[in-house]
């Protein structure tokens, strides 16, 4: 059996709830989350030590014992990517498996700093969010795409990962430019990635499913519902991961994620104007 090390904010978040159960029935058994850390409690939940109680996970005092004693590990804070930079020092030091959870920093600065950190010391590293494994994109044509327009819930802050992952996934790592086009309660942006691909993110309430329509160079149109489980193939995708020490997300492609949500961000600030992105 190997051993995952949970690394967090708080331990009480939907994300360290769900993912134990699911690495260890997907494993067989072969992974289990032994061990945790969280740098404060939940301010409106279970304390640490509750929660690992409950759980039957070792709370642990400090990162380092925590990624000496694991085997793979995991940084969860899913939605406090400002805390990923510090939780992530010792981990991405330690040559071991390392999952960083959506969204993955706050900004592309941050971003190409813990990319250094793990090529630096050889910890294999990546980060996603479960989105990008959706069934329903596995078939698309993607040198065909010219135009998406997806739409999904939440805030942009912490919920257009899960739309723009699918989409750099789907169009490329090289977006241009964005223009932000919506309104506080329906956030939207446009990505521009040259060559007349272009994208559209929408944020609607959250009764609004995950969806995408694409339109392909003939004119083409083909609109996608997401029902699939994607967090099982997630799950798979991620044990892969630790047993074979393979990111499963091309850092190029997290980089660019990560400046589309930064650079939308001060899009909104100036909205109807295009904004150019780093290369």
């Amino acid at each position: 059996m190997k051993k995952v090390g949970f690394i967090d904010y708080f331990l009480d978040e939907w994300h360290a709830e769900k993912y134990p159960e699911w690495l260890e029935q997907a494993s067989g058994g072969q992974y289990k989350v032994i061990y945790a850390y969280g740098k404060a409690d939940s301010p409106s939940g279970t304390s640490n030590a509750d929660w690992c109680a409950n759980k039957g996970i070792e709370l642990l005092g400090t990162i380092e014992e925590v990624v000496e004693k694991s085997d793979c590990l995991i940084v969860l804070s899913p939605d406090h990517p400002e805390f990923h930079e510090e939780l992530s020092q010792l981990p991405l030091r330690s040559g071991k498996p390392t999952y960083i959870d959506k969204t993955f920093t706050p900004d592309r600065k941050t971003a190409l700093a813990l990319f250094e950190l793990g090529r630096r010391y050889g910890t294999p590293m990546y980060s996603s969010s479960a989105l990008r494994f959706a069934s329903e994109y596995a078939d698309i044509d993607r040198e065909a795409i010219r135009t998406i327009a997806s739409a999904g819930p939440g805030r942009f802050e912490n919920y257009s990962i899960h739309q723009i992952e699918p989409i750099v996934s789907l169009m490329g790592n090289r977006p241009q430019r964005l223009m932000w086009i919506g309104t506080d309660n329906s956030p939207a942006l446009i990505i521009d990635f040259g060559d007349g691909k272009q994208a559209e993110v929408r944020h609607f309430g959250w009764e609004c499913p995950f969806s995408m329509t694409l339109n392909d160079a003939s004119g083409h149109a083909k609109s996608i519902k997401v029902e699939s489980d994607f967090f099982a193939s997630f799950i798979e995708g991620l044990i892969t991961f630790f047993e074979t020490s393979k990111p499963l997300v091309e850092e190029s492609e997290t980089i660019a994620i990560i400046t589309i949500i930064e650079y939308g961000m001060k899009a909104a600030e100036s909205p109807y104007q295009w904004v150019e992105l780093p290369g």
